[in-house]
């Protein structure tokens, strides 16, 4: 919630001390370039040393870092620049922090487990989605400082709770520092069929299904709404994963996986292009609660497959790789998304997408046969 708070706060004001959409862009970017920077780092960090004392550390930077934003604000010391430089060091606090939370994970549970403690930490991510920048935007009318004040004290509580977690004993890897440790998450991911194709898949699916960049297009030109249809537009996919992702804490996938995976990918495509054509919000939301369905699905079963498939002592750097690939598809499907939609048209732009998706996943069927015939999270194939 710190972080989606922060968000909302630091694009308001970057805007309103700039008034320039440019520089409201390079906030996303001065936060993706630690991500690129740190890969091969930040995964060594995260296996050599402790994970729970990596993340409550990163929690208690950036809190400090919130917090001077929060006192440069009152006092009106604070420069486009200034926010530019809090916001990279947040960037490579989450760079630090969010490979060592995945890689973690399996450490609290046994390995039967897992399914559903994602399926959890993925319905906490996504509560945070949906109260976070809300909560931020009401703070942030009673002025600048008060969001930052408010994210500093919940980012030193975060840090304080993760310091509390209780993992199972890990000994930490003591392997020399060297070209073939720093890349061995790369080669580790290469060498595993399932690992690779599941990891692709998303990066090329996001890539192309991304119509959640288009939304303020779609609800001020083809639904004709105000904000506040942009803003029922945001939440649904967001309620429909909230809800997904509950339901399989409760009911994890014990069969089948592969087919539930690349079945849920297909979905999204079909709705993304049905999306395309709607003219009814109602609609329109309804078909965005069954995109975020189908995207938890797949993110569930391709965290799961990455942790279960990967020994502890790897999984640093193998997260790490994961997040740049999560972050990267992310970043570059909304940019993809804007330059499609300028060359060929707002509903044409969206259709190429979702057809798109359908159709990488049909090749990802091919290319990685045991992917497709994986029957439960920890790697077994169906007979």
């Amino acid at each position: 919630m710190s972080f989606q708070m922060t968000g909302v706060a630091v694009g308001w004001q970057i805007y309103a001390l700039t008034h320039s959409t440019l520089a409201l862009g390079m906030v996303g970017l001065v936060q993706f370039l630690p991500m690129l920077l740190l890969m091969l780092v930040v995964g060594h960090v995260a296996d050599r040393f402790d994970r729970k004392t990596i993340i409550s550390v990163c929690q208690i930077v950036e809190a400090t870092t919130v917090g001077s934003l929060a006192v440069c604000s009152y006092f009106h010391w604070l420069h486009p620049v200034a926010i530019y430089c809090a916001v990279f060091a947040i960037g490579a606090c989450r760079a630090f922090e969010s490979p060592s939370t995945q890689a973690m994970v399996p450490g609290l549970v046994e390995d039967e487990m897992v399914p559903a403690a994602i399926a959890w930490s993925s319905s906490a991510n996504q509560t945070a989605s949906i109260v976070g920048p809300g909560l931020g935007g009401l703070l942030y009318a009673f002025g600048a400082p008060v969001p930052y004040a408010t994210c500093a004290c919940l980012f030193i509580t975060a840090s304080i709770l993760s310091a509390s977690i209780r993992t199972k004993k890990r000994i930490a890897t003591k392997a020399p520092v060297n070209a073939s440790s720093i890349f061995s998450g790369i080669h580790y991911i290469r060498a595993r069929k399932n690992i690779l194709g599941a990891i692709s898949l998303d990066l090329f699916v996001v890539l192309l299904g991304g119509a959640t960049a288009l939304l303020p297009a779609y609800a001020r030109d083809l639904l004709h709404t105000g904000p506040w249809g942009l803003g029922l537009l945001r939440l649904s996919p967001a309620i429909g994963a909230l809800s997904t992702s509950i339901y399989l804490a409760h009911h994890p996938i014990r069969r089948a996986a592969g087919t539930r995976m690349f079945t849920a990918v297909i979905v999204f495509g079909v709705a993304t292009v049905v999306f395309a054509f709607s003219r009814s919000i109602v609609l329109s939301m309804l078909i965005l609660v069954v995109l975020g369905c189908a995207d938890v699905v797949s993110v569930v079963v391709r965290s799961s497959l990455v942790q279960l498939e990967t020994p502890d002592e790897m999984r640093g750097r193998v997260s790490a790789v994961n997040s740049l690939f999560i972050g990267t598809s992310n970043q570059l499907g909304e940019f993809e998304s804007g330059v499609t939609a300028s060359w060929f048209g707002l509903v044409p732009a969206t259709v190429i997408g979702g057809i798109g998706s359908v159709i990488v996943a049909l090749v990802w069927m091919k290319l990685f046969p045991s992917l497709r015939r994986l029957e439960s999270l920890d790697g077994r194939r169906a007979e």
